[in-house]
Parts: C-alpha cells; structure tokens; sequence
C-alpha cells in the first residue's frame, strides 16, 4: 500500500513542480507599458551608425555578426529634409512612416485593443522614451547603404471602404538614379509590400541591395502586464530550409552570440506574447541574415538580399514583405513557410498543434471560444477515456478493498518484509494492479502541459468573451470563482478514492486541492475552464465506475477472514 500511495504522489509531485516552476517564468508583476504616443522628437532618434564609412557595409558570411556597423546610415542622400511623418489607416493597421529612410516608426492594430476596458488600439511599432521598437528598410547603391530622404505625394492615406488595396509611394533621387519606394496595404491583411523600383538615368552600372531590419530596445512586452499577470518569450528569431525555426535571444544579440547565415529563402522576427513582426524576403533568392546592435543600442535582427546589377538606363525592383500583427497561424503561413512556428507551442507541439485545430473547427461551429474550449474538453476526455477507466477501476478495487488491507497493515506493521509478501499477495489474488491508478495519470499529464501552452499562446482566445463574468479567457478569474470550483471538484474527486492509510500521506492528499486551487488563482481563465470540466467529468466517470465496482460481488470475494 505504501508503495502505491508513494507512486500516485510521484506524478502529483512532479505536476505540482512543473506548476511551480512555470509559475516562476510566466507569472509575476511587471511595469505595465501604456500605449507610447508618437512625437516628431522621437524621429531625431539615430536610425543606424553612420559615424564609420566602413560600418556602412553589410556583414560578409565570413564575418563575426555584429562585427560591422546595423548596415543602414543615418546620413541624408537628396531630396525633402522634411520629418513630417506619413499617416496610413487600414482596417487593421494604423501606422506612421518616417520620409527619412522610410522606415515605419508606428504600427497600431485597431482591431486589438490595448486591454479591454480601453477604446486604445494596441501599439505594435513605436519609437518614443518609454519604448523604441521599429522596422526599417534600406537600400544599398554602389555598396553605400544610406538613409535616403524620401518626398511623399501625400502626408495621409486612408484606405477607402470601396478600396482593397492601398499604394504609399515615396519619391527620391540619388546620384541621378531614380528611387520610388512603394509601401502596399491590402484590406484584411497585416503584411505590407516594401518594394525599391530602382530607375538608372546614369550612363553606367549601378548595384543595388535591399536591407530589411527589425530594431527593438530591451523594453517590456506591453502585453504581459500586471493585468495579464504572465510572461511569455520576448526576442528574435530566424529561418532558413536548414533551421526552419531558431530562436535567438536578445542577450545572444547583444554579446553577439550569432553567426551570419546565408539562406535561400527564410525570414527573420521579433517576437512577443501575442505579436510578432517580421521580414520575409523572396523565397527563391539567397538571403543574408544577421544580427547586431546600432548606435543606439538596440537589438537589430536583419536580412540583406543578392546584389543587383542595373544596367545603364535601366530598371529593377527590389523587395520583401512585412508583417506586423498577431500570431495567427493562417496569416502568417501567407507569408512566408514555417512563420507559423512562431506561434510556439513549446516542446510539446506535436500535441498542441492538433488540439488547436480541433479547437479552431470546434469554434468555427459553435462562435464562442469558451464553449469550444469545454466541448473540447469533452472529446478529449472521450479519447483518454479508456485510460481513465482503467485508473478509476483501479482505485475503485483499492477502495472497496481498503479494510482488507489496513487489517494486513496493522497485523504485518511491524515487520515490513512480511507485510510486502502479504500485500502481493493480496494484490495477485483479488487481481490489483498497484500501477493502475498511476500510470493513465501520468499519460494524461502531457496533454495538460500541451493544453497549457495552446492557450497561453493563442491571441484568439485574448480578449475573448465566455460568459457571465468572465470576458477574457487569456487573463486570470477577475473573481476567482473558477479557480475555486477546480478545487471543490478536485476535493469531491478525491472523496471518491480510497483513503490511504499512512495519515501523512492522508493529509497530503487532502492539502493537494488547496495548493492547486492556489495555482490555478492567476492562470488564464480558459484553461482552468479545460481543467474544472475536466474535474467534472472525471467525477461523473469515477463515481459511477466505483458504484459499479462496489456492487460487484466478485470483487473481494476471496478475501481471508481472521
């Protein structure tokens, strides 16, 4: 009996350590960042290091990163000193362009709000004191890649309700070399086309390369706040047909912990809870990737794409798309392959990607992320239901049968040899398997991990109503009445196994509802909804697979009588 009872704590144990230690990495205060407002100062910010001709240069695959300057001047070629910046709204972006270099300083995302008590439209982009945060965009003539100063046709842009697609060009010459950088929105769509169409009015070759980089300081993730109360991963990734996913914090960034790689294809990110900006380059051209740091120290993931020959009065287009929003896997898998993987499931992917689609049907039947998320709580536990039938048969036997083996305990209790021959035996003869209530417990734990990780991840389920009082399922029980039916169902669940008869381990398993309870306190309220439906069900299941047992006459039949 002891060592049944050690082995069902086991699993119990090592659940409640991994809650800890999640708890430790997801939860936690932190400064909440306000929505950063956009001032003309914050232009005046340095875009690059220019102070070098020779950091000016884009890294060779042979040089350590980091080891030449961000790849993008700060320096003014021709055209409008002006630093009026270019507002353009879609009905999902809302952002600002800087006429020096063209860069986008501002993306807002009108159809997710700041929280959800606010009309506040939440801030991807911005670049201002309380956070620097930018996607910028160079092209590189002659082997100089400088800040072109661009004149706009117009200061505002507006998607129109009859439009689907919405063009910003911005205007320059160089060195007699015509630049017209067009930045494209569709309706629907949080990518944007960043194309040079490079115009050679010399009488000589020039080359032409374009350079995307994403900028970021070391600030918080705006949306982890208190109000969140987790943490997820914050800082950059890549990937290429070799690494179709790797991660590269911004410490690697900043101590340079990064070798260039050239890729055909790939893209580069920065990712925070949520969101996710990101560069994808043409996939059927060799790419350069890289990292490093600028003038102002921040974190810059970039990508340069081949060098172009244009010929004497010539003409070619250089190009990528942009992607700045939410981590919904069907957009970002129009983007470009494997930036869906930036929605990360952690290790246990394999198990939260098909529980994400069910999910994701389920929903689009039913309309309600709440109640998808109880109906797939029910097909789940209908999957697991053979293994849960042998746990609760298991404890079931061991519950009927638990006088028989307290009577075994107190008259072998002091001699622990004869006391373990007898138990065997007994288990052998009325057919008890110690392991049958532990081991479906223990298959059934991924599952959970995997759930976990499926709702912290995905933006469908922030903001989304259930009903009632809860009108969010990606934040915390503002009542905790949630958290609180988890522990009475996991304390009637218990009621309903057998007693074990050490008292220590009696009174740890009636303290076990209380520090879940306690846990699950600040967990989403999406998945403590998985986990009381859950609870629910198992009730239903072991009490009726335990009045089953205990109306069996076979069970205990052969029990000794002394």
């Amino acid at each position: 009996m002891d060592v049944k009872r050690l082995l069902l704590l086991i699993p119990l144990a090592v659940l409640a350590y991994l809650l800890v230690i999640q708890w430790n990495q997801d939860y936690g205060p932190t400064d909440y960042d306000s929505t950063p407002e956009i001032t003309q100062s914050s232009s005046n910010a340095p875009l690059g290091n220019a102070q070098n001709d020779d950091d000016l240069a884009v890294p060779s695959t042979s040089a350590p990163s980091g080891a030449v300057g961000d790849g993008l001047a700060d320096d003014t070629q021709s055209g409008t000193s002006s630093r009026d910046f270019i507002a353009v709204t879609t009905d999902v972006l809302d952002v600002r362009i800087d006429p020096q270099g063209g860069d986008i300083v501002y993306a807002a995302l009108p159809q997710h709000k700041m929280t959800l008590d606010t009309e506040r439209n939440y801030v991807l982009l911005s670049d201002n004191a309380t956070r620097s945060y930018v996607a910028r965009s160079g092209l590189q003539l002659d082997g100089q890649a400088s800040r072109i100063a661009f004149t706009p046709e117009s200061n505002a842009y507006r998607l129109a309700d009859d439009q689907d697609q919405l063009n910003v060009d911005l205007r320059a010459e160089v060195n007699g070399v015509e630049v017209i950088k067009r930045l494209t929105f569709e309706r629907d769509s949080y990518a944007v086309g960043v194309n040079y169409y490079v115009a050679n009015n010399t009488d000589a070759p020039v080359s032409a390369r374009f350079i995307g980089q994403l900028a970021r300081d070391n600030s918080p993730d705006p949306s982890s706040g208190v109000a969140l109360g987790m943490k997820s991963y914050i800082g950059a990734a890549y990937s290429t047909p070799e690494a179709r996913y790797e991660k590269i914090d911004f410490e690697d960034i900043q101590n340079r912990n990064f070798e260039n790689r050239e890729a055909q294809g790939g893209w580069i990110a920065i990712i925070q809870h949520y969101f996710v900006s990101a560069w994808a380059p043409a996939q059927d051209q060799q790419n350069l990737y890289y990292v490093t740091t600028d003038s102002s120290d921040r974190n810059v993931v970039a990508f340069a794409g081949p060098t172009s020959t244009i010929a004497a009065e010539g003409e070619a287009t250089l190009g990528a798309t942009l992607y700045m929003g939410p981590k919904v896997q069907d957009y970002l898998e129009q983007v470009a392959p494997n930036l869906r993987l930036t929605v990360d499931y952690g290790w246990l992917w394999f198990i939260a990607n098909p529980l994400f689609w069910l999910l994701d049907k389920i929903h689009d039947i039913v309309g309600n992320w709440g109640w998808s998320i109880v109906l797939l709580t029910v097909l789940v536990k209908a999957a697991l239901f053979p293994l849960s039938a042998k746990a609760y048969k298991s404890m079931a036997r061991m519950r009927k049968l638990g006088p028989e083996m307290q009577r075994l305990k107190e008259m072998y209790g002091d001699d622990r040899q004869k006391m373990s021959q007898e138990m065997m035996k007994f288990y052998q003869k009325e057919k008890i398997n110690p392991l049958g209530g532990c081991l479906p417990i223990v298959i059934q734990m991924p599952v959970f991990i995997a759930l976990y990780w499926m709702l912290l991840e995905s933006v469908e389920l922030r903001h989304a109503p259930f009903i009632f009082w809860i009108q969010d399922l990606s934040i915390k029980d503002p009542y905790f009445i949630l958290p609180i039916l988890m522990g009475v169902s996991m304390f009637v669940q218990q009621m309903l196994n057998p007693t074990p008869p050490d008292p220590m381990q009696a009174k740890i398993m009636k303290m076990l509802p209380i520090i879940f309870t306690f846990f699950f306190l600040w967990f989403p309220a999406g998945l403590v909804i998985y986990w009381v439906v859950n609870n629910i069900i198992s009730v239903a299941q072991q009490y009726f697979i335990t009045k089953r047992i205990e109306n069996d006459p076979s069970v205990g039949k052969g029990l000794r009588t002394k």
